[in-house]
């Protein structure tokens, strides 16, 4: 018996504090909450349920049964969460399953008479769209392929520069073609070469990017960290040379349901579909040929979310925004991050914009772990900002920014938590690392971390001389350890100090 709908108020502009995304998917159905105050928005929640709708539509024609009761059980969880966490925007949306069953109509009918919310059936197109909204949140030159992998369908779009110009819809997602495949492999990639053959455009950019979504994608990404040993555990924008990439494909993809049960990396509820959703990939990167094989973080859910923002808020760039949003939230009477970075910037005249915006980011950063013990304040920060979940941090620059912050907190750049990821630095980055980090420990003591005063002071570079100016009439700026730290700083950048008193 279906209980009574909830009255829910409608969704406004002004209302846009917290927005829910339910992902109603072929595979899994998945409540997201973000938490949206005046900047890019932060997860704040994220929870699935393996609900398998998709199961034995191949044969039946409908949603399975069993996967119905689950979705419908998930959902009751899922609204009563969002209206509890004040979520006032709550956008559910349904993929290929429901979108091609012969009773997806009744079913979304029955959530819309239960929860009292439309269900938005998204197109292939819609759903590939998406995804690359998702996509180039945090990566905005995208180029290439994306491919997002669900359990009902492979949605694709064609990329050029961050400027979606193609996109496509197969039924190849991971449940699906194990059944139509009938649990057979070798049956399995006869049916993805036919399909993606039909995708013709596929072919016709080699060398480029292959950008790969959805969550049994992740799952692979997470297998192909651990088996190479790859030294960073975060599966966004991790990156992967396509021969290496295509070798470890095709490997999983001839792997035993015994055999990936050993694999800690592995979900146990993805290992039936796992090989056949490593073949499909296979086949991906023989007709796409792209240079590198780059995993995303952010897809679907992430682009519905944005197209509720408004759009001021689309166009902030993600890693500014949400360290912006860390520092207000764990702050003190903290000094601005804007501040600091104004303050450092004479001493690297040559910095390109990407060297800007680490360094803004850490300096935004720079007094996150404040309130840690002082005996772990170094590492916690370095592990913090190492695995920050916000989109638009390639790899390098999560080592980059956690290094700069870890040197901050007076770490050594040579230390054991830090060379373990070092190797993903290019040498250009890593000679800026110790640097900076000394030059915002400079600015933390010069200032006590109180808003206001480093104005008062600035840095500037002559040829061979570093030159700290300072206002002689006030005793605040003067003190021992501010003259090590400077001293320190001149002499990591091969300057020599001196200290103007006016």
């Amino acid at each position: 018996m279906a209980e009574k709908a909830i009255p829910r108020k409608p969704p406004s502009r002004i209302d846009l504090a917290r927005i829910g995304v339910v992902d109603i998917g072929s595979n899994t159905v998945r409540l997201v909450v973000y938490d949206v105050p005046d900047r890019m928005p932060v997860p704040m929640f994220n929870e699935k349920s393996d609900c398998r709708l998709v199961e034995g539509m191949a044969e039946t024609g409908n949603l399975s049964p069993a996967g119905v009761e689950r979705a419908l059980k998930s959902l009751r969880r899922f609204v009563r969460l969002a209206d509890a966490m004040g979520v006032v925007t709550l956008d559910l949306v349904a993929t290929a399953a429901v979108r091609e069953a012969k009773d997806g109509e009744a079913f979304c009918e029955h959530i819309k008479s239960e929860f009292g919310i439309k269900v938005s059936v998204l197109s292939g197109a819609e759903e590939a769209e998406l995804s690359a909204i998702g996509l180039i949140t945090g990566v905005p030159d995208a180029d290439g392929i994306l491919g997002d992998l669900g359990g009902g369908s492979l949605d694709l779009v064609g990329l050029n520069k961050g400027t979606c110009e193609t996109f496509g819809t197969l039924p190849l997602g991971h449940v699906r073609i194990t059944e139509m495949a009938d649990g057979k492999i070798r049956k399995a990639r006869g049916i993805i070469a036919e399909h993606i053959a039909s995708a013709a455009w596929l072919s016709k950019s080699p060398g480029r990017n292959l950008y790969l979504s959805g969550g049994i994608m992740r799952n692979i990404a997470r297998v192909f960290i651990e088996q190479t040993g790859y030294p960073l555990h975060v599966v966004d924008n991790y990156s992967i040379r396509h021969d290496d990439a295509l070798r470890l494909s095709r490997l999983l993809a001839g792997l035993s349901a015994s055999t990936l049960k050993k694999i800690p990396a592995i979900s146990p509820s993805r290992i039936k579909s796992m090989p056949f959703a490593a073949e499909v990939l296979a086949h991906l990167i023989e007709t796409v040929k792209p240079e590198h094989v780059i995993f995303s973080g952010f897809g679907m859910r992430e682009g519905q979310m944005l197209k509720r923002l408004p759009e001021a808020l689309r166009h902030q760039d993600p890693l500014i925004a949400g360290a912006e949003s860390l520092a207000e939230r764990t702050g003190r009477f903290s000094l601005n991050g804007h501040e600091i970075s104004d303050w450092l910037t004479p001493l690297f005249p040559d910095a390109t914009e990407s060297d800007k915006r680490r360094t803004l980011a850490a300096c935004l950063l720079s007094d996150i772990g404040w309130n840690e013990h002082p005996d772990y304040r170094a590492e916690h920060a370095f592990y913090r900002c190492l695995r920050l979940p916000y989109a638009g941090l390639s790899h390098p620059d999560r080592v980059s920014i956690a290094a700069m912050v870890y040197v901050r907190y007076n770490g050594n750049s040579s230390a054991p938590l830090v060379t373990t990821v070092r190797s993903l630095l290019a040498d250009d980055q890593l000679s800026k690392v110790d640097g900076i980090g000394r030059a915002i420990r400079l600015a933390h003591t010069l200032s006590g971390s109180a808003p206001g005063l480093l104005v008062q002071t600035r840095l500037e570079r002559k040829a061979k001389t570093l030159v700290l100016h300072m206002p002689g009439g006030s005793g605040v700026f003067q003190s021992e350890t501010v003259e090590r730290r400077f001293r320190g700083l001149s002499k990591c950048l091969g300057l020599r100090g001196s200290i103007s008193l006016k």
